[in-house]
């Protein structure tokens, strides 16, 4: 018999505060500084154990095959990895943007590991779940993690810090931002001075990918010009959303109201642990 396993779980956004790329490594992958911090908005996701192995989801983004949703990719990796005897069905309450850079995809996959490491009893680890996570995506350990950080490597060292905790205005021009094609781009910085780790974003800096996406989305340019009237506007990862922090949720949400009705945006709150691993220590999970 379907077992259902609510309430839903949170699947949080997060913010890059800034992005320098210091390097790239022989296998082509970058070598990136940047501080992590996550949104108080988010995908839920609701779990329902099977009893004949199959792995079904419901919602999400159309465009994606299943097979190749990251949640579907998660709950496989460990299906095979630990052979559980069942199989799970992933309702995705998609909210956040897709190719906006604030992680949902990835963030998806780490609340499916989370989850299904508790309902299908596995006793895996964060650093575990964490090191399975980074197969799926490099972004994916800090949301398994769920704690503001300092990353390093490829993204996936991660050093614990405590961050200010703003309100951002986030603008979601109306364009998805190709990763891979930036990344790919000859002119990319690849070679910005590294720093050393800070529990606050370094005077100065900035993203280093806006330069190139700029250039190839005028969307996104001019949100970002359109941003810069009321705070530091930046680009968050290499996704199409902006964002600028602001002392106070009333400051953010007068900068809002003011944006052209040809920009979508809204305004969150800045928070060092996410909403899910605020779940897993308030909530009586069964």
């Amino acid at each position: 018999m379907d077992t259902d396993l609510n309430p839903p779980w949170p699947a949080p956004a997060k913010l890059n505060r800034f992005l320098h790329i210091v390097g790239q490594r022989s296998d082509g992958y970058h070598l990136l500084q940047t501080l992590f911090q996550f949104l108080d908005i988010a995908d839920y996701l609701t779990f329902t154990l099977r009893d004949d192995n199959r792995i079904i989801r419901h919602g999400g983004v159309a465009e994606i095959a299943p097979e190749q949703d990251l949640c579907v990719r998660a709950a496989r990796l460990l299906q095979q990895r630990y052979a559980p005897d069942a199989g799970i069905e992933i309702a995705i309450d998609k909210r956040l943007p897709t190719g906006a850079g604030l992680g949902g995809g990835s963030s998806d996959a780490a609340t499916t590991l989370v989850a299904l490491n508790h309902y299908w009893r596995l006793e895996l680890s964060w650093a575990e779940l964490a090191t399975l996570g980074l197969s799926l995506g490099a972004d994916v350990p800090i949301f398994v993690h769920g704690q503001a950080a300092w990353a390093e490597g490829v993204g996936e060292q991660l050093t614990p810090v405590t961050l200010d905790e703003p309100w951002f205005v986030v603008v979601v021009p109306s364009c998805q931002v190709n990763t891979r094609a930036i990344f790919s781009e000859p002119d990319l910085t690849r070679d910005t001075p590294a720093l050393t780790i800070s529990a606050s974003v370094p005077d100065g800096a900035g993203n280093d990918c806006e330069a190139v996406v700029f250039r190839r989305y005028p969307e996104v340019r001019a949100a970002a010009r359109w941003l810069s009237n009321y705070g530091h506007a930046r680009m968050t990862g290499t996704g199409s959303c902006v964002f600028a922090a602001f002392p106070n949720r009333y400051h953010a949400e007068a900068v809002l109201a003011q944006r052209p009705s040809s920009l979508n945006g809204f305004v969150a709150r800045g928070c060092n642990r996410s909403c899910l691993h605020q779940r897993l220590q308030s909530a009586i999970i069964v």
